[in-house]
């Protein structure tokens, strides 16, 4: 059987993928961009913390709270961004649609 270890490392290898043709293909808000790449720098820090509550507390880094938490911090501003840049595109969407609707009804068009 693989190893959690393993799955998780051969897990970036697909978002790495996302991330490029993500980047490549201009269609993400960026806003929505960033907070995906905040994901990565979530990965990074939880890597190192991990080690440091197993290294000094003897423990996983799921039983050192203030540990667990600061590292948690930036799981929480990327998905905040990807939010906020998703509902930014949305409200743009929206109000594009409504300028076309009402250009059309002034015009007499269905």
């Amino acid at each position: 059987m693989i190893s959690k270890e393993t799955l998780f490392a051969l897990s970036l290898f697909p978002y790495l993928g996302f991330l490029w043709f993500a980047t490549r293909s201009h269609q993400l808000p960026r806003l929505a961009l960033l907070g995906f790449y905040g994901t990565l720098v979530f990965v990074a820090v939880t890597i190192p913390a991990g080690i440091y509550a197993q290294v000094h507390y003897g423990k996983s880094l799921a039983n050192v709270d203030w540990l667990h938490g600061s590292a948690e911090v930036f799981l929480t501003l990327s998905n905040i961004l990807i939010v906020l840049g998703f509902r930014q595109a949305l409200k743009k969407g929206v109000g594009e649609e409504g300028k076309r609707a009402e250009g059309q009804r002034s015009r007499g068009e269905s």
